[in-house]
């Protein structure tokens, strides 16, 4: 069958490079028009930081009564990503130069490092005297290589291990020593609890799930902070922004399958002796409709193929955001498969003429 589809392109190639044209244009229309618009998108949903857009942020006082426990309670809850706790600050400076500039460092408390991009052996080091510093809480700690020691006011002191790259939603933290605190049964005082939500949609019921099971003495003393507001901007912009894709998308879609299918029904009809004698030499209808719809299927792909890449060399050359592969991928076969079902009625118009009444015609 497919060595047939082949030699059949072969034997029409005015056809073949008509339907070949017709799928690249429209490959290549999707993606310089609805296409660029998903790459915009790609582009500005990218700048706001996914994990910002779903962040919960529990300041508490310390007549709150905030503690470590509640990090056990949040692991009961359902669409919670990450959870981290932070004691309030307390001052440090560099050992080495007494008087020097302090910075703020704080204990924390989670079951997974990974958001801070602590290595696991920071989280059992010792009884909690491992701290990691941001690279602004170095260069203010004068800190040359990121090791050495920072004791506080009262002459606890830290070791330094490393840096820590502090992610968008944490910032506020800036400058900060980290000092990850082993597991205990003994509750620590809390001063910020932050959570993470799975998606954006679901900060709002993640907030209020997380305030209810914060068991604070003076409710007064605690503020939440979420990025609800941020998180309805990001849907709002996939919304408005996806709409006019899919919109436009279809209609390029229509088209395309409108003028691909004129295209094969006229191939039907000048190819109709030929047709006939498939037929009389013992082809079934099956396998006429198969050997169009193959035929038609390798003409789509080749014509997807080029006008992906024509469209993505173009976009390249202007400067233009460009879509990601998956959208890239599901436009080409989205183009394929709309070629395929256009050519069906084609396809069955030619698996259902007589043999003899073909064979006739001078």
């Amino acid at each position: 069958m497919l060595r047939e589809a082949i030699v059949s392109a072969v034997a029409a190639p005015v056809a073949s490079i008509l339907t070949i044209v017709m799928i690249a244009g429209m490959c290549a229309a999707v993606l310089l028009t609805s296409g660029r618009t998903v790459g915009a998108q790609e582009a500005v949903v990218g700048s706001i930081d996914s994990a910002g857009t779903r962040s919960i942020i529990i300041r508490a006082d310390p007549a709150a009564g905030l503690d470590t426990t509640v990090l056990d309670r949040i692991g009961n809850l359902d669409g919670i990503d990450w959870a981290g706790a932070f004691s309030l600050a307390t001052d440090v400076q560099n050992t080495a130069f007494p008087g020097g500039t302090r910075v703020p460092l704080r204990h924390a408390y989670s079951a997974d490092w990974d958001e801070l991009g602590l290595p696991e052996t920071g989280t059992t080091a010792g009884a909690g005297d491992i701290a990691y510093a941001s690279t602004t809480a170095a260069e203010q700690l004068g800190l040359n290589e990121p090791v050495g020691q920072v004791a506080t006011t009262t002459g606890a002191g830290y070791a330094v291990a490393g840096l820590i790259e502090v992610p968008d939603h944490l910032a506020f933290l800036e400058p900060v020593l980290i000092a990850p605190q082993p597991d205990t049964t003994h509750p620590e005082p809390v001063g910020i609890l932050v959570v993470i939500a799975e998606r954006p949609d679901l900060v709002a019921p993640v907030a209020a799930a997380v305030t209810s099971v914060l068991a604070v003495e003076d409710p007064t003393k605690v503020t939440v902070q979420t990025s609800e507001s941020l998180a309805t901007l990001r849907a709002l912009i996939e919304g408005q922004l996806g709409g006019y894709g899919h919109a436009l998308t279809l209609g390029i879609l229509a088209l395309t399958a409108i003028l691909v299918g004129a295209i094969l029904y006229g191939i039907v009809m000048l190819r109709r002796k030929d047709f006939g004698r498939r037929r009389a030499l013992g082809a079934s209808r099956a396998l006429i409709v198969g050997l169009l719809l193959t035929q038609t299927a390798l003409l789509a792909a080749a014509g997807a193929i080029i006008g992906s890449t024509i469209a993505h060399v173009t976009l390249a050359i202007t400067g233009d955001p460009q879509p990601g592969w998956e959208y890239t991928l599901g436009v080409a076969t989205l183009a394929t498969a709309v070629a395929v079902a256009a050519a069906l009625i084609p396809a069955l118009a030619a698996a259902r003429r007589e043999p003899i009444r073909e064979l006739r015609v001078p």
